[in-house]
Protein backbone atom coordinates (compact mmCIF):
# COMPACT_ATOMS: atom_id res chain seq x y z
CA UNK A 1 0.00 0.00 0.00
CA UNK A 2 0.96 3.40 -0.53
CA UNK A 3 0.76 5.01 2.55
CA UNK A 4 1.52 8.53 1.21
CA UNK A 5 -0.84 8.27 -1.52
CA UNK A 6 -3.67 6.86 1.02
CA UNK A 7 -2.80 9.86 3.42
CA UNK A 8 -3.38 12.34 0.68
CA UNK A 9 -6.98 11.17 0.57
CA UNK A 10 -7.51 12.30 4.16
CA UNK A 11 -8.37 16.01 5.64
CA UNK A 12 -6.46 17.47 8.45
CA UNK A 13 -6.95 20.47 11.06
CA UNK A 14 -3.83 21.69 12.06
CA UNK A 15 -4.27 23.35 14.90
CA UNK A 16 -1.21 25.88 16.38
CA UNK A 17 1.49 27.38 13.79
CA UNK A 18 4.38 27.86 15.52
CA UNK A 19 7.72 25.89 14.66
CA UNK A 20 5.78 22.63 15.02
CA UNK A 21 2.73 23.45 12.72
CA UNK A 22 5.14 25.31 10.17
CA UNK A 23 7.15 21.78 9.55
CA UNK A 24 3.82 20.31 9.45
CA UNK A 25 2.37 22.84 6.50
CA UNK A 26 5.82 22.94 4.87
CA UNK A 27 5.47 18.52 4.27
CA UNK A 28 2.32 18.94 3.40
CA UNK A 29 3.56 21.42 0.47
CA UNK A 30 6.34 19.04 -0.35
CA UNK A 31 3.79 15.80 -0.55
CA UNK A 32 1.24 18.15 -2.91
CA UNK A 33 -1.25 17.40 0.30
CA UNK A 34 -4.12 20.22 -0.74
CA UNK A 35 -6.87 18.93 1.83
CA UNK A 36 -6.03 20.79 5.50
CA UNK A 37 -7.09 23.71 7.22
CA UNK A 38 -5.27 25.76 9.99
CA UNK A 39 -5.24 27.99 12.81
CA UNK A 40 -3.67 29.46 16.11
CA UNK A 41 -4.86 31.55 19.03
CA UNK A 42 -2.12 33.25 18.77
CA UNK A 43 -2.46 37.17 17.08
CA UNK A 44 0.91 37.33 16.47
CA UNK A 45 1.19 33.98 14.83
CA UNK A 46 -2.57 34.92 13.09
CA UNK A 47 -1.17 37.93 11.51
CA UNK A 48 2.29 36.18 10.07
CA UNK A 49 -0.01 33.28 8.42
CA UNK A 50 -2.60 35.85 7.46
CA UNK A 51 -5.16 34.49 8.97
CA UNK A 52 -8.74 36.49 9.82
CA UNK A 53 -11.95 35.75 10.84
CA UNK A 54 -13.20 34.18 8.30
CA UNK A 55 -10.27 31.26 8.06
CA UNK A 56 -11.46 30.96 11.42
CA UNK A 57 -14.70 30.21 11.03
CA UNK A 58 -14.03 28.06 8.18
CA UNK A 59 -11.30 26.32 10.48
CA UNK A 60 -14.48 25.96 13.25
CA UNK A 61 -17.12 24.75 10.25
CA UNK A 62 -14.65 22.24 8.72
CA UNK A 63 -13.05 20.54 12.09
CA UNK A 64 -16.44 18.19 12.47
CA UNK A 65 -15.28 16.57 9.39
CA UNK A 66 -11.64 16.14 9.04
CA UNK A 67 -9.92 12.94 9.14
CA UNK A 68 -7.07 13.85 11.34
CA UNK A 69 -6.60 16.96 13.69
CA UNK A 70 -2.78 17.96 13.91
CA UNK A 71 -2.26 19.60 17.19
CA UNK A 72 0.87 21.30 18.11
CA UNK A 73 2.69 20.39 21.35
CA UNK A 74 2.39 23.29 23.20
CA UNK A 75 -1.53 23.18 23.10
CA UNK A 76 -3.14 22.12 25.92
CA UNK A 77 -7.34 21.21 25.14
CA UNK A 78 -8.31 21.82 28.91
CA UNK A 79 -7.17 25.46 28.52
CA UNK A 80 -7.93 26.44 24.71
CA UNK A 81 -10.85 28.15 23.84
CA UNK A 82 -11.61 25.38 21.34
CA UNK A 83 -11.49 22.79 24.34
CA UNK A 84 -15.04 21.43 23.56
CA UNK A 85 -14.52 21.00 20.14
CA UNK A 86 -11.38 19.21 20.67
CA UNK A 87 -12.59 17.15 23.49
CA UNK A 88 -14.93 15.93 21.20
CA UNK A 89 -12.77 14.78 18.75
CA UNK A 90 -10.40 13.55 20.67
CA UNK A 91 -10.23 10.47 18.63
CA UNK A 92 -8.78 12.00 15.97
CA UNK A 93 -6.41 14.28 17.28
CA UNK A 94 -2.58 13.24 16.25
CA UNK A 95 0.85 15.05 16.61
CA UNK A 96 3.96 15.45 14.39
CA UNK A 97 5.21 12.53 15.27
CA UNK A 98 2.81 10.17 14.34
CA UNK A 99 2.59 11.95 10.38
CA UNK A 100 6.34 10.62 10.93
CA UNK A 101 5.57 7.34 11.64
CA UNK A 102 2.22 7.12 9.03
CA UNK A 103 4.17 8.58 6.48
CA UNK A 104 7.63 6.73 7.01
CA UNK A 105 6.72 3.06 8.18
CA UNK A 106 10.00 1.58 7.41
CA UNK A 107 12.26 4.31 8.97
CA UNK A 108 13.97 2.95 11.79
CA UNK A 109 13.73 5.05 14.88
CA UNK A 110 15.26 5.56 18.33
CA UNK A 111 12.63 7.41 20.89
CA UNK A 112 13.91 9.19 23.62
CA UNK A 113 11.81 10.39 26.46
CA UNK A 114 11.91 11.16 30.51
CA UNK A 115 11.61 13.93 32.65
CA UNK A 116 15.42 15.04 32.33
CA UNK A 117 18.39 14.82 30.06
CA UNK A 118 16.17 13.76 27.13
CA UNK A 119 18.21 16.00 24.68
CA UNK A 120 21.68 15.20 25.92
CA UNK A 121 21.18 11.59 25.70
CA UNK A 122 20.14 12.17 22.10
CA UNK A 123 22.76 14.42 21.13
CA UNK A 124 25.29 11.85 22.89
CA UNK A 125 23.60 8.33 20.93
CA UNK A 126 23.87 10.50 17.54
CA UNK A 127 27.45 11.33 18.60
CA UNK A 128 28.43 7.18 19.31
CA UNK A 129 26.74 6.40 16.53
CA UNK A 130 28.27 8.98 14.30
CA UNK A 131 31.48 7.99 15.07
CA UNK A 132 31.10 4.25 14.06
CA UNK A 133 29.91 5.14 10.91
CA UNK A 134 25.85 4.63 11.34
CA UNK A 135 24.07 6.89 9.60
CA UNK A 136 21.47 8.72 11.63
CA UNK A 137 19.45 11.85 12.26
CA UNK A 138 18.11 13.55 14.93
CA UNK A 139 14.77 15.57 15.80
CA UNK A 140 11.84 16.07 17.65
CA UNK A 141 11.65 18.31 21.05
CA UNK A 142 15.72 18.98 20.28
CA UNK A 143 14.83 22.01 18.35
CA UNK A 144 14.45 20.71 14.77
CA UNK A 145 10.85 18.71 13.87
CA UNK A 146 10.88 15.31 12.92
CA UNK A 147 9.06 16.36 9.41
CA UNK A 148 11.66 18.69 8.57
CA UNK A 149 14.45 16.23 8.38
CA UNK A 150 16.27 14.27 5.19
CA UNK A 151 15.72 11.16 4.75
CA UNK A 152 17.22 10.65 1.34
CA UNK A 153 19.75 8.20 2.73
CA UNK A 154 17.12 6.19 4.87
CA UNK A 155 19.02 7.35 8.42
CA UNK A 156 18.20 5.77 11.79
CA UNK A 157 16.50 8.78 12.88
CA UNK A 158 16.63 9.51 16.75
CA UNK A 159 13.84 11.45 18.40
CA UNK A 160 13.54 13.52 21.77
CA UNK A 161 9.34 13.14 22.57
CA UNK A 162 7.97 15.44 25.21
CA UNK A 163 5.62 14.27 27.55
CA UNK A 164 3.53 17.44 25.36
CA UNK A 165 3.61 15.96 21.93
CA UNK A 166 3.49 12.01 23.64
CA UNK A 167 0.16 12.90 25.08
CA UNK A 168 -1.80 13.22 21.69
CA UNK A 169 0.39 10.67 19.82
CA UNK A 170 -1.40 7.64 18.48
CA UNK A 171 1.27 6.16 15.84
CA UNK A 172 4.57 6.67 17.27
CA UNK A 173 6.47 2.87 17.26
CA UNK A 174 9.65 3.75 18.08
CA UNK A 175 12.26 0.26 17.13
CA UNK A 176 14.18 1.37 19.99
CA UNK A 177 12.24 3.39 23.07
CA UNK A 178 14.02 4.95 25.94
CA UNK A 179 12.01 6.21 29.23
CA UNK A 180 15.48 8.08 30.64
CA UNK A 181 13.59 8.85 34.37
CA UNK A 182 9.93 10.09 35.78
CA UNK A 183 9.79 13.04 38.38
CA UNK A 184 6.92 15.59 38.79
CA UNK A 185 7.09 17.84 36.27
CA UNK A 186 4.27 19.23 34.12
CA UNK A 187 1.64 17.87 36.45
CA UNK A 188 -0.40 21.91 35.67
CA UNK A 189 -0.35 20.93 31.94
CA UNK A 190 -0.98 16.64 32.35
CA UNK A 191 -3.42 17.23 35.22
CA UNK A 192 -1.96 14.51 37.20
CA UNK A 193 1.12 12.79 37.22
CA UNK A 194 -0.73 9.44 36.84
CA UNK A 195 -1.48 10.97 32.83
CA UNK A 196 1.94 12.11 32.80
CA UNK A 197 3.16 8.92 33.57
CA UNK A 198 0.87 7.44 30.87
CA UNK A 199 1.91 9.72 28.22
CA UNK A 200 5.76 8.38 28.66
CA UNK A 201 4.90 4.83 28.49
CA UNK A 202 2.78 5.45 25.18
CA UNK A 203 6.47 4.93 23.27
CA UNK A 204 5.87 1.18 24.00
CA UNK A 205 2.40 0.55 23.09
CA UNK A 206 2.75 -0.43 19.54
CA UNK A 207 6.35 -2.23 19.86
CA UNK A 208 6.48 -5.68 18.51
CA UNK A 209 8.69 -8.38 20.27
CA UNK A 210 11.97 -7.20 17.83
CA UNK A 211 12.36 -3.99 19.49
CA UNK A 212 13.54 -3.00 22.05
CA UNK A 213 12.01 -0.97 25.82
CA UNK A 214 14.66 0.57 27.93
CA UNK A 215 13.72 1.66 31.28
CA UNK A 216 15.88 1.98 34.60
CA UNK A 217 13.21 2.16 37.57
CA UNK A 218 11.34 -0.47 38.94
CA UNK A 219 7.98 1.05 38.68
CA UNK A 220 7.92 1.36 34.79
CA UNK A 221 9.51 -1.88 34.68
CA UNK A 222 6.15 -3.11 36.92
CA UNK A 223 3.52 -1.36 34.65
CA UNK A 224 5.62 -2.23 31.60
CA UNK A 225 4.61 -6.02 32.98
CA UNK A 226 1.17 -4.95 33.73
CA UNK A 227 0.42 -3.33 30.61
CA UNK A 228 2.21 -6.77 28.67
CA UNK A 229 4.13 -4.30 26.17
CA UNK A 230 5.53 -6.77 23.71
CA UNK A 231 9.44 -4.93 23.19
CA UNK A 232 12.27 -6.55 24.29
CA UNK A 233 12.41 -5.11 27.43
CA UNK A 234 16.49 -3.89 28.63
CA UNK A 235 16.33 -3.17 32.48
CA UNK A 236 19.26 -0.56 32.62
CA UNK A 237 22.16 -0.67 35.87
CA UNK A 238 24.22 1.34 36.16
CA UNK A 239 27.33 -0.65 37.43
CA UNK A 240 27.18 -2.13 33.84
CA UNK A 241 28.13 1.38 32.46
CA UNK A 242 30.33 2.10 35.42
CA UNK A 243 32.81 -0.95 34.41
CA UNK A 244 34.37 1.65 31.49
CA UNK A 245 33.29 5.13 33.26
CA UNK A 246 36.99 5.69 33.91
CA UNK A 247 38.15 5.02 30.57
CA UNK A 248 36.51 7.96 29.55
CA UNK A 249 37.97 10.81 29.49
CA UNK A 250 35.63 13.23 29.21
CA UNK A 251 35.11 15.22 32.27
CA UNK A 252 31.81 16.41 31.02
CA UNK A 253 30.21 13.24 30.97
CA UNK A 254 31.83 11.64 33.67
CA UNK A 255 29.96 14.12 36.35
CA UNK A 256 27.18 12.93 38.64
CA UNK A 257 24.42 14.18 36.02
CA UNK A 258 25.63 12.25 33.09
CA UNK A 259 26.11 8.92 34.67
CA UNK A 260 22.00 8.08 34.24
CA UNK A 261 22.35 8.97 30.42
CA UNK A 262 25.26 7.49 29.86
CA UNK A 263 24.20 4.06 31.22
CA UNK A 264 21.17 4.10 28.61
CA UNK A 265 23.63 5.38 25.89
CA UNK A 266 26.11 1.90 26.64
CA UNK A 267 23.21 -0.78 26.79
CA UNK A 268 22.09 0.97 23.30
CA UNK A 269 25.38 0.54 21.75
CA UNK A 270 25.72 -3.24 22.56
CA UNK A 271 22.85 -3.90 20.72
CA UNK A 272 24.36 -1.74 17.80
CA UNK A 273 27.23 -4.69 18.79
CA UNK A 274 29.79 -1.53 19.20
CA UNK A 275 32.80 -2.51 21.13
CA UNK A 276 34.07 -1.22 24.22
CA UNK A 277 37.10 0.57 22.42
CA UNK A 278 34.71 1.98 20.07
CA UNK A 279 32.43 3.24 22.75
CA UNK A 280 35.18 5.11 24.57
CA UNK A 281 37.34 6.08 21.44
CA UNK A 282 33.93 8.03 20.55
CA UNK A 283 32.94 9.98 23.25
CA UNK A 284 36.54 11.52 23.40
CA UNK A 285 35.29 14.24 21.40
CA UNK A 286 31.96 15.26 23.00
CA UNK A 287 31.31 18.27 23.34
CA UNK A 288 27.93 18.59 26.16
CA UNK A 289 24.72 21.09 25.37
CA UNK A 290 24.31 25.09 25.45
CA UNK A 291 22.96 25.55 29.53
CA UNK A 292 23.02 21.71 30.16
CA UNK A 293 25.49 21.49 33.06
CA UNK A 294 27.90 23.57 30.75
CA UNK A 295 31.11 24.74 32.12
CA UNK A 296 32.21 27.75 29.94
CA UNK A 297 34.25 29.69 31.48
CA UNK A 298 36.99 28.77 34.40
CA UNK A 299 39.20 31.45 36.13
CA UNK A 300 41.88 30.43 38.47
CA UNK A 301 39.86 28.20 41.33
CA UNK A 302 36.60 28.95 40.29
CA UNK A 303 34.18 27.14 37.69
CA UNK A 304 31.09 28.62 36.38
CA UNK A 305 28.18 26.57 35.43
CA UNK A 306 24.96 26.93 33.06
CA UNK A 307 22.43 25.10 34.03
CA UNK A 308 19.34 27.10 33.07
CA UNK A 309 17.32 23.90 31.54
CA UNK A 310 16.85 22.84 34.94
CA UNK A 311 13.56 23.48 35.56
CA UNK A 312 12.92 21.25 38.73
CA UNK A 313 14.68 20.94 41.86
CA UNK A 314 15.23 16.87 40.82
CA UNK A 315 17.32 18.33 37.45
CA UNK A 316 18.85 20.82 39.80
CA UNK A 317 19.95 18.11 42.01
CA UNK A 318 22.42 16.40 39.58
CA UNK A 319 24.35 19.68 39.14
CA UNK A 320 24.60 20.56 43.52
CA UNK A 321 25.52 16.71 44.05
CA UNK A 322 28.16 16.78 41.05
CA UNK A 323 29.96 20.19 42.43
CA UNK A 324 31.35 21.15 45.96
CA UNK A 325 31.70 25.15 47.16
CA UNK A 326 28.29 26.33 45.52
CA UNK A 327 27.23 29.92 45.12
CA UNK A 328 23.68 28.39 43.80
CA UNK A 329 21.42 31.02 41.64
CA UNK A 330 17.76 29.60 41.93
CA UNK A 331 14.63 31.27 41.30
CA UNK A 332 11.91 31.41 38.58
CA UNK A 333 8.44 30.34 38.00
CA UNK A 334 8.07 27.02 39.85
CA UNK A 335 6.86 23.93 39.19
CA UNK A 336 3.48 22.57 40.31
CA UNK A 337 4.61 20.33 43.21
CA UNK A 338 7.78 20.43 43.47
CA UNK A 339 9.80 20.18 46.60
CA UNK A 340 13.24 20.99 47.64
CA UNK A 341 14.49 18.30 49.71
CA UNK A 342 18.18 19.63 50.16
CA UNK A 343 19.58 16.21 52.56
CA UNK A 344 22.88 16.20 52.16
CA UNK A 345 22.71 18.44 48.89
CA UNK A 346 23.27 21.63 51.76
CA UNK A 347 27.03 20.44 52.43
CA UNK A 348 27.85 21.54 48.64
CA UNK A 349 25.93 25.02 49.37
CA UNK A 350 27.83 27.71 50.26
CA UNK A 351 25.06 30.51 49.55
CA UNK A 352 22.37 31.03 47.50
CA UNK A 353 20.62 33.72 45.82
CA UNK A 354 17.11 33.60 44.84
CA UNK A 355 15.68 35.76 41.73
CA UNK A 356 12.71 36.15 39.85
CA UNK A 357 9.10 37.24 40.69
CA UNK A 358 7.97 34.21 43.03
CA UNK A 359 10.64 34.68 46.11
CA UNK A 360 8.53 34.23 48.73
CA UNK A 361 8.12 30.41 47.29
CA UNK A 362 11.76 30.01 46.94
CA UNK A 363 12.45 31.86 50.55
CA UNK A 364 10.15 28.91 52.01
CA UNK A 365 11.87 26.46 50.12
CA UNK A 366 15.15 27.32 51.57
CA UNK A 367 14.47 28.72 54.76
CA UNK A 368 16.25 27.13 57.53
CA UNK A 369 17.81 24.81 54.97
CA UNK A 370 20.46 26.83 53.69
CA UNK A 371 21.85 30.75 53.86
CA UNK A 372 20.36 32.68 51.50
CA UNK A 373 19.86 36.40 49.54
CA UNK A 374 16.96 37.51 47.39
CA UNK A 375 18.49 39.03 45.14
CA UNK A 376 15.55 39.29 42.66
CA UNK A 377 17.53 39.82 39.19
CA UNK A 378 20.35 37.68 37.53
CA UNK A 379 22.68 41.47 37.27
CA UNK A 380 21.90 41.48 41.87
CA UNK A 381 22.91 37.82 42.35
CA UNK A 382 25.82 37.78 40.46
CA UNK A 383 27.34 41.62 41.81
CA UNK A 384 26.51 39.92 44.99
CA UNK A 385 28.24 36.79 44.80
CA UNK A 386 31.76 38.32 43.72
CA UNK A 387 31.60 40.26 46.91
CA UNK A 388 30.81 37.48 48.79
CA UNK A 389 33.68 35.03 47.33
CA UNK A 390 36.59 37.58 47.99
CA UNK A 391 36.56 35.73 51.89
CA UNK A 392 36.65 32.06 50.36
CA UNK A 393 40.26 30.93 50.65
CA UNK A 394 41.74 30.70 47.47
CA UNK A 395 42.94 27.42 47.98
CA UNK A 396 39.48 25.90 47.32
CA UNK A 397 37.86 25.26 44.15
CA UNK A 398 34.21 27.58 43.85
CA UNK A 399 31.24 26.90 41.69
CA UNK A 400 29.48 29.59 40.79
CA UNK A 401 26.36 27.94 39.29
CA UNK A 402 23.02 28.61 37.84
CA UNK A 403 20.63 26.03 37.78
CA UNK A 404 17.25 27.55 38.76
CA UNK A 405 15.09 24.41 39.53
CA UNK A 406 11.92 26.65 38.07
CA UNK A 407 11.00 27.66 34.30
CA UNK A 408 12.01 30.90 33.12
CA UNK A 409 8.70 32.52 31.83
CA UNK A 410 8.40 34.98 34.47
CA UNK A 411 11.61 37.05 33.46
CA UNK A 412 12.28 35.33 30.42
CA UNK A 413 11.05 34.00 26.73
CA UNK A 414 12.74 30.62 27.34
CA UNK A 415 15.87 29.15 29.73
CA UNK A 416 18.24 29.55 26.61
CA UNK A 417 17.49 33.66 27.22
CA UNK A 418 18.19 33.12 30.92
CA UNK A 419 21.43 31.26 30.31
CA UNK A 420 22.33 33.51 27.31
CA UNK A 421 22.16 36.46 30.01
CA UNK A 422 23.88 35.10 32.95
CA UNK A 423 27.17 33.72 30.75
CA UNK A 424 26.94 37.51 29.22
CA UNK A 425 26.99 39.01 32.64
CA UNK A 426 29.12 36.61 34.40
CA UNK A 427 32.37 37.27 31.99
CA UNK A 428 31.74 40.42 31.92
CA UNK A 429 32.14 41.09 36.27
CA UNK A 430 34.92 38.36 35.96
CA UNK A 431 37.24 40.42 33.89
CA UNK A 432 36.72 43.30 36.27
CA UNK A 433 37.16 40.87 39.01
CA UNK A 434 40.52 39.08 38.43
Amino acid sequence: MNTTLNLSKKSFAIYGLGTTGKSVIDYFKKLGFKNYTMWDDNKILQNSWRLNKKKEKDFLELIDFVDYIVISPGINIRKTKLKKILAKHKHKMITDLDLFYMLNPRIKSVVVTGTNGKSTTCKIIEHVLKKNKINTALGGNIGRPVLSLSLKKNPLTIIEASSFQLAYSKFVKPDYALILNITKDHLDWHGSMNNYIQSKLKIFSLQKKNNFAFVNNKNLLKKFKEKRYQGNLKFIKSKDYKKIKKRIKNNYLNSEANQENMSFVYVLSKIFKISDNDFVKALKSFKGLEHRHEIFYRKQNIIFINDSKATTFQASKFALKSNENIFWIVGGLPKLGDCFKLGKLKKNIIKSYVVGKNMKYFKNQLKGKIDFKLSSTLNNAIVSIFKDIKNIKKNKTITILLSPASASYDQYNNFEERGKLFKRLTKSYARKFF
